[in-house]
């Protein structure tokens, strides 16, 4: 019988208390608070006059994950509008993205450019 006693203090031991004042609880909803979503980026591919449309449709279905249908409409906004959207992302991921397309399009011959905004 005793063993379980000092088994049972310990796992109540182990379970972290709960605030129960209006202070704690302020100060648990003042962190929340502070915590800020980090700078959104949208990155656009530029038109140029030699990428083929084949091409940058496999970059926006490889790198960036769209449908066809999608990379089909990105694409055409590519060629009509001078540069398309490719989607929106946190600065690392954006920048990463960047260099995925111009490493595929410099070692496919191309010289597709992709930059980024802040959103």
């Amino acid at each position: 019988m005793q063993q379980f006693d000092t088994k049972q203090r310990f796992l109540a031991s182990a379970i972290p208390e709960i605030p129960d004042t209006e202070e704690d609880t302020a100060t648990l909803e003042k962190t929340r608070e502070q915590i800020e979503e980090p700078p959104q980026y949208i990155v656009y591919l530029l038109n140029d006059d030699y990428t083929t449309f084949d091409f940058v449709v496999k970059v926006l279905v490889n790198i960036f994950k769209k449908s066809i249908e999608q990379a089909v409409k990105i694409t055409n906004d590519v060629h009509h509008k001078g540069k398309g959207a490719c989607g929106v992302y946190p600065r690392q991921i954006a920048e990463t993205k960047i260099a995925l397309v111009e490493q595929s399009s410099s070692s496919a011959g191309f010289p597709l450019k992709c930059v980024m905004e802040e959103a």
